[in-house]
């Protein structure tokens, strides 16, 4: 039986946009309380996380946008050194501070280190605590709470570096993966399926995605079974006919009925049973090979309940 890799880093605690944001450190708080008080975080393997290269980041990015987040930062720490602002922001609801860039590559350094360690053999699959999320960036832009995209920038690695010739994505989160699919988008090597929330933000997804994308909007007030029905239809089928060699998994947990930023009815026993269904995958086709990448997720305690699920399928607890 194989290894399950758990990746954090404190620089992720490092990266906040704001009091009452709720995008916030206090997340991973919640589930590292969590694996420490049911004894799961015990039976996993911790794992070092590098900074991500910009060979690395610019397999999914352009160098324009990496220059441009670095020069956004660079001008907050000589502003904050003065007194001047400590947040810039790049959207509404998204801002950096001084330690935004630097959390934003140790994100992407987990999904890159995660990739080498499965593919190597050294862990069967990961689970990455990962702040900033990344499922929203594209590949020129930082959008919703995401900077870059460690989804799309592990899978292209997988691809071109360690050669595998199909990858899937699975992406779970209630909001749609659209920077994944704007990187990824007519990849012959990438299957992407997801479901989310419909109409919600980013309000794409909906409308004619590529032949590599599976996309499953539902609307409001969706419950368990009938995303588990549709999972059964339509992404199973799918995968099974793609044969992945690995999967990635954008594992947002804010689909949870007590999440109060989306308005989905599933619960952490839903997401068992997902993660469940991904894994039966990976055993059949991908030698148990799963990164898994977190998120969204914003009620603290439902957040910790899911992930604590998520990792038992992962490490067969």
């Amino acid at each position: 039986m194989g290894k399950t890799g758990y990746f954090t880093h404190r620089d992720f605690w490092k990266h906040e946009m704001g009091r009452g944001h709720p995008e916030c450190p206090e997340r991973l708080d919640a589930i590292e309380d969590r694996l420490l008080a049911t004894g799961v975080g015990d039976a996993l393997e911790r794992c070092d996380v590098p900074l991500a290269t910009l060979p690395q980041i610019t397999r999914a990015h352009t160098a324009a946008h990496v220059e441009h987040l670095e020069e956004l930062s660079q001008r907050l720490i000589a502003d904050v050194s003065v007194g001047g602002p400590a947040y810039a922001q790049v959207d509404p609801d998204t801002s950096l501070n001084r330690f935004t860039v630097l959390a934003a590559r140790r994100a992407a350094g987990a999904a890159i280190a995660a990739t080498d360690a499965v593919i190597s053999g050294q862990l069967e699959n990961a689970f990455c605590a990962v702040r900033p999320p990344g499922h929203h960036a594209c590949r020129d832009q930082a959008m919703g709470f995401c900077f870059l995209n460690n989804i799309a920038i592990a899978a292209r690695h997988a691809v071109e570096v360690h050669g595998l010739k199909r990858v899937a994505v699975v992406d779970f989160d209630v909001h749609h993966g659209n920077g994944t699919e704007n990187i990824l988008s007519n990849d012959p090597h990438v299957l992407m399926v997801g479901f989310f929330q419909h109409p919600f933000y980013p309000y794409s997804g909906a409308d004619h995605p590529a032949e590599n994308m599976l996309n499953l909007p539902v609307p409001a007030y969706t419950k368990g079974m009938d995303v588990r029905e549709l999972i059964e239809m339509m992404w199973i089928p799918r995968l099974e006919a793609f044969q992945p060699e690995m999967i990635f998994v954008s594992a947002g947990f804010d689909a949870h009925r007590d999440d109060d930023l989306a308005q989905m009815g599933l619960n952490e026993n839903d997401f068992t049973w997902i993660t469940s269904r991904i894994h039966d995958i990976a055993r059949r086709y991908s030698k148990g090979r799963i990164v898994s990448m977190l998120e969204g997720g914003y009620h603290l305690d439902a957040l910790a309940r899911s992930v604590e699920a998520h990792i038992r399928v992962l490490a067969d607890l």
